[in-house]
């Protein structure tokens, strides 16, 4: 806390009205803490600071019996009259709140300044910072993890969290999906964590990350694989399609076809049509077993926008020697 002259009052620490509720306070603590939270500003003393002084304010707003007797107390702040005497012990004063109703006058002068005043009748203030010199926290902190580079003071008169199991959702692109390995993600309550992924993800599919929940349960990370401009799944099968020029198609050889593995040689024979499709064995997307499906490449025949001079001429030729008649039926003249 501040001393007198800069005192603050802790709804104007967490920016919300006396009147708020418990969930309001805590839904605005908890963007706070993630904003100001020191593994996202490593460095920033500001930030610290204002960790700590929003972590106080919900320390005493989130507890109905302290925010009652802050609500009561804090109205003599702005009394004159604070002296430097010796401050009254807790015992002290809580045997005399204990004998006072509640339209008794409070004497100022009974405390050195309204910091002291306040430690006494909420019990709040200085707090001492963990052994590595960081900022201290609360209990209530949602942003705790074992491996942060941050260490937090825990009240022992605070009771830990219920184990409970929690999900977050994770949208991959379809290569790193393929492949899986070790990917750091960054979680909504900004813990950074190191996974080590399985290759051949699925959306819907579920990956367990054991004591990464709260209170030691189990963090259920939920998979979504982003749609591919190139592949579409069908199972363990994947589809593609491939352009050829009119050439190609009506010549035949060898195109490059990409898969997930990269780029690979396919032969097409002469006078392919356009929709045909063609298998890629063990080029596919692999299930559950490790085995791989096949890869289905359909042809699409593409034919040029522009076209150069010379490529013009011999277009005209072609059209003037060439016997396929494609729609003779259709003219009845087959």
């Amino acid at each position: 806390m501040q001393n007198l002259q800069n005192f603050r009052d802790y709804y104007e620490i967490l920016g919300v009205p006396k009147e708020s509720s418990s969930e309001e306070i805590k839904k605005v603590y908890r963007r706070l803490a993630r904003q100001y939270h020191p593994d996202l500003n490593p460095g920033n003393k500001a930030a610290e600071e204002k960790f700590k002084d929003i972590g106080e304010a919900y320390e005493v707003l989130s507890d109905p019996a302290k925010r009652a007797q802050y609500d009561q107390f804090s109205r003599y702040w702005k009394q004159k009259g604070f002296a430097n005497k010796q401050t009254p012990k807790a015992k002290d004063w809580n045997n005399r709140a204990n004998n006072r109703d509640n339209n008794q006058e409070v004497d100022p002068s009974q405390f050195a300044d309204f910091e002291s005043f306040i430690n006494q009748v909420i019990g709040v203030g200085g707090r001492k910072n963990s052994r590595n010199g960081s900022a201290s926290n609360t209990d209530s902190d949602p942003f705790r993890t074992p491996k942060s580079r941050v260490e937090y003071t825990v009240p022992k008169s605070q009771p830990r969290p219920a184990r409970r199991d929690i999900e977050a959702r994770l949208t991959l692109p379809l290569e790193k999906a393929y492949v899986g390995g070790n990917e750091r993600i960054r979680l909504e309550d900004g813990r950074s964590l190191e996974v080590s992924m399985p290759a051949g993800m699925v959306t819907g599919q579920s990956i367990r990350l054991r004591n990464q929940g709260i209170g030691g349960g189990d963090l259920y990370l939920k998979i979504t694989v982003e749609p591919h401009p190139l592949f579409k799944l069908d199972g363990s099968n994947i589809f593609c399609q491939v352009p050829v020029t009119p050439s190609e198609a009506v010549l035949g050889g060898q195109v490059e076809a990409p898969t997930l593995d990269g780029p690979v040689k396919m032969t097409i024979p002469p006078g392919v049509r356009s929709g045909q499709r063609f298998r890629l064995a063990n080029k596919g997307y692999p299930n559950e077993g490790g085995k791989r499906g096949d890869q289905l490449v359909e042809i699409q025949i593409v034919t040029p926008k522009t076209i150069s001079d010379e490529e013009k001429e011999l277009y005209e030729k072609i059209r003037q020697i060439e016997t396929f008649k494609p729609r003779a039926d259709l003219l009845g003249l087959g």
